[in-house]
């Protein structure tokens, strides 16, 4: 089998810019931890099965409209201010582009180019100024301008990655079962494997990020748990 070389293949790379991958993250992951541990608390309260699912209904509908309207206000303030940059680096560009030549090819040498070939490319640079825009924003702001993150992408796959891990633990209620025990260890192993699967984007081996997910929810679900417990007995001493 031919190993073709990484730089004559596209895409190469995986999508970095934030466009769904990390709100689905995000999403999937805050489902999961939110409503186990609101099913341990109440669980620990001494609650009805049928509360516990009402509370991981609300919980679950209540977190992904905000995880939603929270992804997409974040990214389109993002873009919005990128844009804003952007026009503000063009206007130098069009008022003052020799000295803004000047500033991208000492980008350039401080970076290790020696300074009459960062200097050249500079100049040459200069007279396509769309490009020298790119350089610029990319030099002194580190992202790419063409690669802006769409804040509807970013709600929707927040919304649903949201919902789904929300859902996980609640199937054995919604399924009939009535041990929290059983909720529990279901949230967890959803904790689990979607560690694993994330991953598999980041290199990371699959059990070690299953394994961090796995006691991240744990402890956030022991916490909640301890203080339902309080609540509930001190409830029941009043």
């Amino acid at each position: 089998m031919t190993d073709t070389p990484a730089a004559l293949r596209e895409a190469h790379h995986a999508d970095v810019s934030g466009g769904w991958l990390r709100p689905a993250v995000f999403g999937a992951m805050d489902g999961l931890v939110t409503n186990i541990a609101l099913i341990a608390g109440v669980g620990g309260g001494g609650v009805s099965p049928h509360n516990i699912v009402l509370t991981g209904v609300a919980g679950l509908v209540a977190g992904a409209i905000s995880m939603a309207l929270g992804e997409y206000t974040s990214v389109r303030s993002a873009n919005e201010q990128l844009a804003a940059e952007v026009a503000k680096e063009r206007r130098e560009l069009e008022r003052h582009p020799e000295a803004e030549a000047r500033e991208l090819a000492q980008h350039w040498v401080a970076r290790g180019l020696p300074e009459e070939l960062a200097t050249q490319v500079a100049e040459a640079v200069r007279h396509n100024p769309e490009q020298a825009l790119r350089m610029h924003i990319q030099e002194e702001l580190g992202v790419d301008p063409d690669e802006r993150p769409d804040p509807w992408t970013a709600a929707f796959s927040s919304f649903l990655c949201f919902s789904v891990g929300a859902l996980v633990p609640l199937l054995p209620y919604l399924l009939g079962a009535t041990s929290l025990a059983l909720a529990l260890a279901v949230g967890g192993l959803g904790l689990f494997v979607a560690g694993a699967i994330v991953s598999r984007f980041t290199n990371r081996r699959w059990w070690s990020g299953g394994l961090r997910q796995l006691l991240l929810g744990a402890a956030a679900a022991a916490a909640t748990y301890l203080i339902g417990t309080l609540i509930g007995v001190q409830g029941g001493l009043g």
